[in-house]
């Protein structure tokens, strides 16, 4: 039998401490924290909803993130 796989890990970070920054500052600082992949979206944004480990994902409205989640 094959070993199941392992989740990827993802940093224990709070996402609201990115609320208020610059959209590139947010992702500098989410990839130096550990953040495998960073997403930034358009408020309205049509998106699925799967959840990835790793991930995490901004809501950027004139360049400012205003809404920030894991997954």
């Amino acid at each position: 039998m094959s070993p199941l796989p392992t989740p990827s890990s993802q940093p224990d970070d709070a996402p609201e401490a990115y609320v208020g920054l610059d959209a590139a500052g947010a992702e500098r600082l989410a990839r130096e924290r550990g953040w495998t992949t960073v997403r930034a979206l358009a408020p309205g944004s049509i998106i699925t909803m799967e959840y990835l480990a790793g991930r995490l994902n901004f809501e950027v409205d004139k360049d400012t993130v205003v809404r920030c989640w894991k997954g």
